[in-house]
């Protein structure tokens, strides 16, 4: 196995890990949250903020776990009426215009965060510095460019197309394939 190989197996494992206990955590924190509401007439002030802290954090490391997948929402009609080659460069000059931003994102929300952010912006309920609920925002998109770039090395130089993430298939197709597809 290949270092490259790898580092992306590692990174699969921690987003995934990372995904299933946010998503695992913030449920059980609400039903608590309805529990305690609706049996106990208290509520819970730190949930519904830990909650919400969470789910953004979920939805952003879920969204680069998509991008790995190719399983993001694109147009993609138009690349049908182009020859195979046309449309195959079209969608990989979509995907470079999606890393620049992805890379300005970064750059932008990572200036934010560490430089132009008050320290003392804290979170209403449960005081700690709100820094760290933004610091998701350079992380996530370094991640989406990492994946764009993955899915595109996948596609354009070992011949993997991932349009099918549930397809045992192509999970073989990556595991077996050592030498680039010839055409």
């Amino acid at each position: 196995m290949t270092i490259g190989k790898l580092i992306f197996k590692i990174l699969d494992n921690i987003e995934r890990v990372i995904c299933s206990t946010l998503l695992a955590t913030f449920v059980v924190i609400l039903f608590i949250q309805i529990i305690s509401r609706q049996l106990f007439n208290h509520s819970l002030s730190w949930s519904e903020e830990l909650s919400t802290y969470m789910f953004v954090w979920f939805v952003y490391f879920g969204a680069s776990y998509a991008t790995k997948l190719a399983a993001h929402n694109r147009v993609t009609f138009q690349f049908k009426l182009f020859p195979p080659k046309v449309a195959v460069i079209s969608e990989a000059l979509a995907d470079l215009i999606w890393v620049c931003f992805n890379g300005y994102f970064v750059w932008l929300s990572y200036d934010f965060v560490f430089n132009k952010m008050n320290l003392f912006w804290k979170s209403q309920t449960l005081g700690f510095p709100m820094k760290y609920v933004y610091m998701i925002l350079p992380i996530a998109f370094a991640l989406m460019t990492l994946r764009i770039l993955q899915v595109n090395y996948y596609k354009l130089v070992r011949g993997i197309d991932i349009r099918d993430p549930e397809s045992l298939e192509v999970e073989k197709l990556i595991e077996s394939s050592g030498q680039p597809k010839s055409s």
